[in-house]
Order: structure tokens, then C-alpha cells, then sequence
């Protein structure tokens, strides 16, 4: 059995982490830490996982555990592994934005299977990929490889309330949110960097702008993503690229029928539709920004590092009414 550590253990991506791996065939968790609940069992706040388990939240740290997930604040992870070290066995897998750059020296591949599957499988260090950049980058990524991404993109994406985790601001308020609907951090959101970062990949020397507007929804979870760019080939072979591109890739799957939210929440899957329009191809993503955009894609990496079925633990079904 994997044994598992989860730092940083009150948020929704550790619930949702939680949730998973008590439920995995082959991790048992070995500690939740956290200093403010020590003792506390794990459901006093993440109260779905009544009966679940029983697990306690502890202040221990145990160094040689198999895997750490770090489900901490932007900012608070590097300075988390320098306080702290774990075995040289020990596997890291961050879900925050500190490891994502690659321009900043350190080991951590960047966890998105569909792009880094190869050397998913041989890291000890994983950057999980952030929730908009999950929606974007798969939808962007089949035009890059086939090196057709030769204008402008223009990105319009809407996420969920637990897309700003569990802070308390202005926009989360419930009175806020209920019934409304805005626009923020546009053309300048974190998740462009590693956007662009993978674009380039596929694409080396891909220099258009990616022209993204992030948006707050006014329900609890989810992302759909709506892209376009120009494109002179025809709806039928954008399609079989598409298709070709995620043969593999268990969780993303390439539709023809319209694409609602209610399909993939609670679920590791991505679908994706195609149209086109005159000389326009529209690319359409909906994932769960907790699950395939956080959560969920860290245990799918974790399966790959340590040999895995890489969808094990993951077959989670839609709550669709």
C-alpha cells in the first residue's frame, strides 16, 4: 500500500483529496496534518466524510511516508519544504502555483498527463496543473501539436465559488455571488504562464497572444471553457486530430453534442466539443475545478508515479439531477 500525506488539510482540493484516497485500492493515508485541529477527526470539516473515516487531523509529521500531497496557499509551499524534509523515497506532489514556472530552477515536472505522461511516470516531484489552465490547455494542445495555432486565441471561461477556495473576500460572500455573475484578472490571470508554457511545448515558437477572460459563475463547482482562433481546415478533421491527440488519455473525450457542467462534475473527465465557424474553429472544455483541476489530476499523476493504472481510484460519476 502507498502510504499518504496531506499537508495544508481544511481546503476544498484536501477534502476532495481526502475523499479519493480513502477510497483508493491502494493508498492508505498515514496523516492529515494540521496544527489549529490536531485531534479533531477529519469530518468536523470536511463534514461529507461522515462515515467515511476516522481518521484524526494530527500535528505530526512523519518523514518517510510513500507521497505528500501539498494543498497549501500560492506562496506557502516552498517555503513549507524549506522548513521541513521528507525521505529521499518520498514523492511531492504540489497543488499550489509555486513549482508551475519553468523558468525557476527545481525538479518538479508539470502534471498534466496529457501533455507530460512520460515523465509523469518517472518524477518524484509533481507541479499539479491550476483548474483554468487544466480547461484551457486541453483545449488548446491538439492544435499546437499538429503546429496550427496561427493567429490569436481568444479564451473565455467561467469557474465555480470553490474556485476561490475557502477564504472569505467580498466575491465569495454568499449575498454577492447568489444571483450574480463577473468578470476578473483579465488578460493578466496566473494560469496564463502555464498556459503558455505548454502551448510552447507542442509549439516551439508559438508567439500570439492568448487572450483570456476569467469569469465567477454564481454555482459552487465546475469550469466551462469556450476558445477560438482561426482554423482553415474542415469540422472533420479537427475532429479526428482531436480524437488521435487523447487516444490514451482516459479522462478527456471529444463530443459532438453540447456540453453542460452537469457532466462532469464530480468527475477526473474533460470533455471537449468542436465547431467551426467561417474560418474559425470553437473549442469548448468543461471539467471539475476540484477534481480534474486539482484533486482529482493529482491522484490520476500519483497512479502514474508509482506505476499505476492511471484512472484507478478516479471512476467518479457525474451528479447529474
Amino acid at each position: 500500500m502507498i502510504k499518504a500525506g496531506i499537508i495544508g488539510s481544511a481546503g476544498y482540493t484536501a477534502g476532495e483529496l481526502i475523499r479519493i484516497l480513502v477510497n483508493h485500492p491502494q493508498v492508505a493515508i498515514d496523516f492529515v496534518y494540521s496544527t489549529s485541529s490536531a485531534g479533531k477527526p477529519v469530518h468536523a470539516i470536511h463534514q461529507d466524510l461522515v462515515g467515511e473515516t476516522d481518521i484524526l487531523f494530527s500535528d505530526k509529521i512523519h518523514q518517510d511516508v510513500d507521497v505528500v500531497f501539498l494543498c497549501l496557499g500560492h506562496g506557502n509551499s516552498k517555503k513549507f519544504l524549506e522548513d521541513n524534509s521528507f525521505s529521499k523515497n518520498t514523492k511531492i506532489i504540489d497543488l499550489s502555483t509555486d513549482f508551475r514556472n519553468k523558468e525557476e530552477k527545481h525538479s518538479f515536472v508539470y502534471g498534466l498527463p496529457e501533455l507530460n505522461r512520460k515523465n509523469i511516470e518517472k518524477a518524484n516531484f509533481i507541479a499539479n496543473p491550476g483548474c483554468f489552465a487544466t480547461a484551457i490547455n486541453l483545449a488548446l494542445l491538439p492544435l499546437a501539436y499538429a503546429g496550427l495555432l496561427k493567429e490569436d486565441v481568444h479564451v473565455n471561461a467561467v469557474t465555480g465559488a470553490t474556485g476561490a477556495g475557502t477564504s472569505f473576500s467580498a466575491t465569495t460572500h454568499f449575498a454577492w455571488r447568489d444571483n450574480n455573475f463577473s468578470a476578473y484578472k483579465a488578460f493578466e490571470h496566473q494560469h496564463l504562464s502555464e498556459i503558455g508554457q505548454s502551448v510552447q511545448q507542442l509549439q516551439e515558437g508559438f508567439d500570439h497572444k492568448i487572450n483570456f477572460i476569467p469569469n465567477r459563475g454564481n454555482f459552487s463547482r465546475g469550469i466551462h471553457c469556450t476558445a477560438y482562433t482561426f482554423f482553415e481546415g474542415v469540422l472533420e478533421d479537427a475532429n479526428g486530430m482531436y480524437k488521435r491527440f487523447y487516444a490514451t488519455a482516459p479522462f478527456t473525450h471529444i463530443v459532438e453534442e453540447e456540453l453542460h457542467l452537469k457532466q462532469v462534475v464530480n468527475t477526473n473527465k474533460c470533455l471537449i466539443r468542436l465547431q467551426k465557424f467561417d474560418d474559425k474553429i470553437l473549442i469548448t472544455s468543461v471539467i471539475d475545478n476540484l477534481l480534474k483541476g486539482a484533486s482529482g489530476q493529482a491522484v490520476q499523476n500519483m497512479n502514474l508515479m508509482f506505476g499505476l493504472e492511471e484512472s484507478l481510484g478516479l471512476k467518479l460519476k457525474a451528479n447529474y439531477f
